[in-house]
């Protein structure tokens, strides 16, 4: 198995595309720390990630906007299974304003979630992972193409793949790879509770629908040593969806 005695932190692991990347390391032998502000939610998730062949977990309360909370859980992390092997920062946040209804606080409620808590994992990654080690941020379609009443979560992702490439730059020297995964339509509850798509004013195709685990396969891909040579890549699991004009 390709992460056997490895170990994986997940952020957002308590729903989603999180939990089923968390799942597919697990399935193939990593150690699992799993990360989310749910506290309700970790155990449940722990368990589908030991029915899905991994018993050893590690469930981690945290805010990922929070510098000293992601300090804390890597700290937490490192004391248990003394390595960190692969970072996959899932965690996300989107809101619905246009853009003359959109405060400050909007925009650093997102910018907090969606880039700062992928930058404090990098940075903590940094410092604690051995060469050989992978990072797998989780941008969106929103970076390249994106919609009305959602400006703060598609800058961020646009933001967090120039993070992924300025990160994979520094990261060469230490022998850690950073890459991105830009999902589509994912049959997430992002997707169906975004209210655009409940009020029928974005139409999603079922036939454009993924599931988490398509992500989760590319995610594991970019973590594992097949992708020894890729690096600061951004790569599309959106079904096609963007290639149509």
């Amino acid at each position: 198995m390709r992460f056997s005695n490895k170990v994986v932190l997940v952020t957002g692991a308590a729903s989603g595309i999180g939990l089923a990347c968390a799942k597919r390391f697990g399935a193939e032998g990593a150690k699992l720390v799993l990360v989310d502000r749910d506290a309700q939610a970790l155990p449940a998730a722990a368990a589908a990630v030991h029915e899905a062949g991994q018993g050893e977990t590690m469930e981690l309360v945290c805010d990922v906007g929070v510098e000293q909370q992601v300090v804390a859980t890597v700290e937490q992390a490192m004391a248990r299974f003394h390595r960190l092997d692969v970072v996959v920062n899932n965690a996300g946040l989107m809101i619905f304003k246009p853009i003359d209804a959109l405060t400050g606080d909007d925009w650093m409620r997102v910018l907090q979630v969606d880039l700062l808590g992928a930058f404090y994992f990098v940075k903590q990654a940094f410092l604690h992972m051995q060469p050989g080690g992978a990072i797998v941020n989780l941008s969106s379609v929103h970076a390249l193409e994106t919609e009305k009443n959602v400006a703060p979560y598609a800058a961020a992702k646009a933001a967090l793949l120039s993070l992924t490439r300025s990160a994979a730059l520094e990261a060469i020297a230490r022998g850690i790879r950073v890459n991105a995964i830009l999902p589509g339509a994912i049959s997430t509850p992002m997707l169906w509770n975004n209210p655009q798509v409940k009020s029928g004013a974005e139409h999603i195709d079922a036939g454009e629908v993924g599931q988490p685990q398509d992500v989760a396969a590319a995610v594991a891909f970019l973590a594992s040593a097949d992708a020894a040579f890729i690096q600061g890549a951004s790569l599309l699991v959106d079904g096609g969806r963007l290639c149509q004009l």
